[in-house]
């Protein structure tokens, strides 16, 4: 027997109902509400001192989780399906590595002069980096689309961008120092490949509770995004990346971001519809092809660029991955209504 209802409760539960009429009435996202929440938070209250350790490992656990799950929902034959997808794979890595790369070539020259050269680097730099993985497939689950495709292009597009990137930057920003950090291998070997075998593993004793508890695994791609959030804003705030520029130069820097993001986006989607892709395989294109990378791009910004602002040259990819967090966010629950 249910507890009577309190005034009180009633009076709570109307106002969430005229609130969720209100957000579908602005056609406004209550999950894209939550994304702001969470910069807010990190804003107001960012991770110092020891609660940064504690974010990390949360980060990490919620990364580890979603692709344990992952592993476990994904049938065998499904994932020999995304590698074998030869053509998929070619137009996500073309678009990380081709085309991205492209518009480094034309901005670099076109902005030098107008921002700080450190700052223009760094929107080079951005270009040059492998794209995410967590929140690629993440947001790929989200809209339906082709789940194993985007996690094979994804892992490796970062296990080749270890060695494709500082090549990338020796030739576009000589003055910078070559190298790569065989760390990030282990990184994602440990905090990808591995929960992804051992939910594949357990497949077979958890795959029907898992299909028949999809809030659940919704919950967990939602969760880690709001997660990663926090952690690159609060991060940007302890490091004062924010005061080290103009707020007009913040503002110019945050415009081209969103320029090289809407191309990208634009071309993925044209290119996997001119090609005859099907909708769950433009999704992953789309998704996987248009990120880039803050986990990695940071570390290795520290390697490449030593004895430069590496402030200034990471605040153009990190202001990058909060914009294509909020856009595909919208991308990916405009594609999922779409599915029905």
């Amino acid at each position: 027997m249910s507890a009577p209802s309190t005034p009180s409760h009633r009076a709570l539960n109307s106002g969430l109902d005229r609130l969720s009429r209100t957000l579908a009435w602005l056609r406004i996202d209550p999950y894209l509400l939550m994304l702001a929440g969470t910069v807010a938070l990190a804003a107001l209250f960012p991770a110092r001192g020891r609660a940064t350790g504690v974010v990390e490992v949360l980060v990490n656990l919620a990364v580890a989780l979603l692709f344990l799950l992952y592993g476990a929902r994904l049938k065998p034959s499904a994932i020999w399906a995304g590698v074998s997808h030869w053509r998929l794979q070619a137009l996500i890595f073309a678009s990380t590595y081709g085309l991205f790369p492209l518009i480094a070539l034309g901005i670099g020259p076109l902005l030098r002069g107008h921002l700080p050269a450190d700052t223009v680097t760094g929107l080079v730099f951005l270009c040059l980096l492998p794209s995410t993985v967590q929140s690629s497939i993440a947001f790929t689950a989200i809209a339906r689309g082709n789940v194993p495709g985007a996690l094979c292009a994804a892992s490796l597009s970062n296990v080749l961008g270890v060695f494709l990137t500082p090549i990338l930057v020796s030739q576009v920003l000589p003055g910078a120092s070559g190298g790569f950090s065989l760390a990030a291998l282990e990184q994602i070997g440990l905090q990808i490949l591995l929960p992804f075998l051992v939910g594949q593993a357990i497949r077979p004793f958890v795959a029907d509770w898992l299909a028949a508890h999809r809030p659940l695994t919704a919950a967990v791609d939602r969760g880690s995004i709001l997660i990663v959030v926090y952690s690159a804003f609060s991060a940007g705030m302890v490091a004062g990346i924010w005061h080290q520029l103009s707020p007009l130069s913040i503002g110019a820097v945050f415009v081209i971001d969103a320029v090289i993001l809407g191309v990208v986006l634009l071309v993925t989607t044209l290119a996997s519809r001119r090609l005859g892709f099907s909708r769950e395989d433009e999704i992953a294109i789309v998704f996987c092809g248009s990120k880039k990378s803050m986990a990695g791009g940071i570390p290795m910004a520290t390697v490449l660029f030593a004895g430069h602002a590496v402030g200034l040259i990471v605040l153009p990819l990190m202001l990058f991955h909060q914009l294509q967090l909020f856009v595909c966010a919208a991308l990916a629950r405009r594609f999922a209504r779409r599915a029905g």
